[in-house]
Parts: structure tokens; C-alpha cells; sequence
């Protein structure tokens, strides 16, 4: 599990295919001896597992396998060297968590179609996946490339959100631009809360549940 507080921004330094799985090269500020083979990291709001880590100038370069359900649903399908991406560790008992409760389960991927910037703020507006559109929610929170962030508002399939400075410096989202596409990850509470309305909507109808 994640919070959706992005700890670094990690650069893809080599991809090698194997069959249908891609291996990734990312490098990191983060400490080599600090990272177990198995570990999960979030990349770019990705759950990957580390299969290697080595030391190197300023941090470390670990590697994780994109398999082809990951590749099919998130952008990592279009990263390449060079790539920037939003990192964080997974959550340990007892961590603060600053933002919401992140599985690393990305649901697909959302298009930037406008932003509008102020003197220090910039607010996005955001195309959903008509499939995922009914779980975003005005004040909710929503999981964007990794970063934890509150929905402004909503309209239809379209939903904005307002990014500090202090967000913008510590991770890609200063580079954003209209037309990228981001992953997003639907509040877990969103999802269970339509499920149980739809079940009861399926119950006050005479429906039966399956057990």
C-alpha cells in the first residue's frame, strides 16, 4: 500500500524485452541498502516489484518487470529512456499517511485536455475513462501518476484538480502539458461504497446475491 506522497523522481535509465514482460532500469536517490529484492515501489502510480538494485552515484538503479496486463492499462507501455517518474515506497506499519490509501493498482489512464496556470497554482481539467468517470467524486481524492490529489470538481466525464507549488517542484507534474496521459487509480472507498449501492439496488428489486 501507498499514500500517494511522492518521496522522489526516479529517470529510466534501460529497457530490455523479454517475451511479452519489460524489464526497467530506474534510477533513484533512494539508498540501495534500503531496498529488499521483492520490494514494491511505485512508479509513475504503478506497483512494481524489484528484482535488482545496485548502488550508484546519488542513489541507486533498480530494476522491475512491467508484465502485459501493466503494459496494456497504464502508460508505462510508452516510457523510454529518459523517462521521468514519480517514485514512493510502499507504506509501513505505524508511516504517516499524508495523502489517501494507494494499491498501486492502476484502473487505466486519464488525458489531460486542459490547465490553466495562475501566479503559483495550476489547475488541470482531466478526461476519465467513461468506465471509471462515476467513481470520481467533488472533494473526493483521486491517484495520478502516483501523486495523491483532491478533485475540484466534476462534470460529466471531465474532472479538475489544483496542484500547489510545493507538488509541482517535487514531481513531474511540472511537466505536464495538455494531451499527456497520466494513470489513474479510483478511491478504493469509492469503488466498495458504488458496489454496495448497487448491490442493494439489486436487493430492493428482489434480486439474489450470490454467496
Amino acid at each position: 500500500m501507498f499514500s500517494g506522497i511522492v518521496t522522489d523522481v526516479g529517470e529510466v535509465r534501460s529497457i530490455e524485452t523479454h517475451a511479452d514482460v519489460r524489464r526497467l532500469s530506474i534510477a533513484s536517490a533512494y539508498e540501495a541498502g534500503s531496498i529488499d529484492i521483492g520490494a514494491s515501489i511505485a512508479c509513475g502510480g504503478v506497483c512494481l516489484t524489484v528484482v535488482a538494485v545496485e548502488a550508484a552515484a546519488g542513489g541507486c538503479v533498480f530494476q522491475a518487470d512491467a508484465a502485459p496486463e501493466t503494459l496494456a492499462v497504464t502508460t508505462v507501455v510508452d516510457w523510454a529512456v529518459g523517462t521521468r517518474i514519480n517514485l514512493e515506497r510502499s507504506l509501513r506499519l505505524g508511516d504517516e499517511i499524508g495523502g489517501h490509501l494507494v494499491s498501486g493498482h492502476v484502473d487505466g489512464q486519464a488525458r489531460i485536455v486542459a490547465s490553466e496556470q495562475s501566479e503559483e497554482t495550476v489547475r488541470f481539467n482531466f478526461a476519465a475513462p467513461p468506465d471509471l468517470a462515476r467513481f470520481i467524486a467533488q472533494k473526493g481524492s483521486v491517484a495520478l501518476d502516483g501523486t495523491s490529489l483532491t478533485v475540484n470538481g466534476v462534470a460529466g466525464g471531465q474532472f479538475d484538480c489544483l496542484l500547489i507549488p510545493h507538488t509541482l517542484a517535487v514531481t513531474t507534474w511540472g511537466e505536464r502539458r495538455e494531451g499527456d496521459m497520466v494513470n489513474i487509480e479510483i478511491d478504493t472507498l469509492a469503488r466498495y461504497v458504488a458496489r454496495l449501492t448497487e448491490a442493494g439496488a439489486v436487493s430492493a428489486a428482489g434480486g439474489r446475491l450470490a454467496a
